[in-house]
């Protein structure tokens, strides 16, 4: 089902301020992408933390989930991200085992990605991501 912990998503008011903090904690001098999903309203930086990455979210407007994020929790640990194989047969996986699923379909996200996330209601109130890399998507034909 999953095949990795892919990421580790953390809401920032300003990614150029945060940017020194997670550089220095990570030994690194800066991110290794900086990308703006417009889409969701969000600009990531990421970072390679070794065996996951680090995802920084800054709000891009006010109408955003993380900018409603930050307003109602702060900064911090927004999402753990999954790497899956299959994200339409994954998604529909979590449908059989009655976890509400936010988007009905794949959508885009950062870093070459489509994205699902899980209601957190389901899942013991934690975002949870579902991510397949848009260079491995699998058609249904090549599965036979």
């Amino acid at each position: 089902m999953f095949e990795k912990l892919e990421h580790l998503g953390i809401a920032v008011k300003n990614i150029e301020a945060s940017n020194p903090l997670f550089a220095s904690l990570l030994g690194q001098k800066s991110p290794y992408k900086v990308e703006e999903v417009a889409s969701e309203g969000v600009k990531t930086a990421f970072y390679d933390g070794g065996n996951v990455k680090i995802e920084l979210l800054e709000a891009t407007k006010t109408d955003s989930p993380i900018h409603k994020f930050i307003e109602k929790r702060g900064e911090g640990l927004h999402h753990i991200a999954f790497e899956v194989e299959n994200i339409e047969k994954s998604m529909e996986e979590m449908r059989q085992k009655g976890i509400r699923l936010l988007n009905e379909t794949p959508k885009q996200g950062a870093d070459n990605k489509l994205i699902c996330f899980l209601h957190p209601k389901d899942t013991n109130g934690i975002l949870i991501e579902l991510c397949q890399d848009k260079d491995k998507i699998i058609v249904a034909d090549e599965e036979e």
